[in-house]
């Protein structure tokens, strides 16, 4: 079985990669990164440690890899032979890899044979995003081929990967803790057996549980923290300050999550206690840029800090008070090298607070949460 995979970063090896190759696949890498690409090629084989106090060690092998930049026409090719197409490279740069999944797809459509493409993305439905992007560059005949023959089932996954320097170039550090939900009711043909992925026939909850709770409380972790000038999310942890807001908020995300889709509430407090513990984890050092990056999309409406705020709103009929802390803490960074955060800086300079909100968060003037958020900035 082969699956090809766009992104060898660490994600792609420490996480995706690692999974697929323990089930049995084949795994061949796509990536523009010269020298990953030759030492998989060259070694086919590399080291995922866990980081925790046994630092568990395994082989992932049978591996390659191919430069999609010096190679397409070989990725071309590895697609209409693949079993499985997976993605973990960023939502960013899904549109840049349309092309050739849409090429490859086009010479699989010659042999008719019916193939998945999940990307595993740190977003909201990445496989129908991805989806739309090849479509745009197919004729209404082509559509109706993919139609029959491909799928983009949506996926949630969550493990931190922390950035890391290793010795060892292909050697990736991960947490133990790891989720992998694919909506098997948008599969095409039959649903591989991969250890370490659940298949559900409604995503919807699974994507707003790891959203509203790992992903919001990480945010808040990294804003609040920012503001009290820590560098890492474990030493932003330390911190009292920002503990008790990134708990508190996700007691308010949590309230919304068992409201509406009827959580066992002491189960969701053992799974919010379990996110806070690897947070915390002494063996992660996470540090607050790559947490915090790209705060325009992680402050837009439909995001990690707003949506449960509006929702929190909607479903409880109260006024949310910790969430509002971590999307004003969001709206304040200014960190210099992060380009995002220049731009909602500069917004914020030329429009002001309210302008800038209603621009970046999708909020009307005078809407309930534009009003706490502005209170809370002042």
């Amino acid at each position: 079985m082969l699956v090809v995979h766009f992104g060898a970063g660490n994600i792609g090896r420490g996480f995706i990669g690692s999974l697929l190759s323990n089930a049995g696949y084949e795994v061949c890498f796509v990536d523009i990164n010269e020298e990953i690409v030759s030492l998989l090629n060259e070694r086919q084989e590399y080291r995922v440690v866990l980081a925790d106090e046994e630092s568990q060690e395994t082989i992932i092998n049978g591996v390659r890899a191919i430069n999609s930049i010096q190679n397409p026409d070989d990725v071309v090719n590895a697609i209409a032979k693949a079993d499985l197409v997976t993605t973990a490279v960023g939502p960013n740069i899904l549109p840049i890899i349309s092309e050739l999944i849409t090429n490859g797809l086009r010479k699989r459509a010659e042999l008719k044979s019916p193939l998945n493409i999940i990307a595993c993305e740190n977003m909201i439905g990445g496989s129908a995003f991805l989806k739309g992007k090849v479509y745009e560059k197919l004729s209404d005949s082509e559509k109706d081929q993919f139609d029959q023959l491909f799928s983009f089932p949506n996926a949630a996954v969550d493990r931190i990967v922390p950035n890391q320097v290793n010795e060892d170039k292909l050697m990736v550090s991960v947490e133990p803790f790891f989720e992998w939900v694919v909506d098997r009711s948008n599969m095409i043909g039959e649903v591989p057996s991969i250890e370490g992925v659940t298949w559900v026939d409604d995503l919807t909850p699974y994507i707003e549980r790891k959203l509203f709770t790992v992903n919001t409380g990480h945010a808040v972790a990294a804003y609040t923290g920012f503001q009290a000038g820590m560098k890492t999310i474990k030493d932003a942890m330390e911190n009292p300050e920002v503990f008790d807001i990134v708990k508190n908020t996700l007691q308010e995300t949590g309230s919304v999550l068992v409201k509406k889709y009827n959580f066992n509430s002491d189960e969701h407090q053992k799974y919010i206690e379990k996110i806070i513990g690897r947070f915390t984890n002494p063996y992660i050092n996470d540090e607050i840029p790559r947490v915090a990056r790209g705060p325009l999309r992680k402050l837009g409406r439909n995001d990690r800090l707003v949506n449960p705020s509006i929702q929190y709103l909607e479903y409880l009929q109260e006024e949310p008070k910790y969430l509002v802390k971590g999307i004003a803490a969001a709206l304040k960074y200014d960190y210099p090298e992060d380009e995002e955060a220049v731009k909602l800086q500069a917004l914020i300079e030329e429009k002001g607070y309210e302008k800038a909100i209603q621009e970046v968060c999708g909020l009307q003037e005078e809407n309930t949460l534009e009003k706490l958020i502005l209170k809370e900035l002042n």
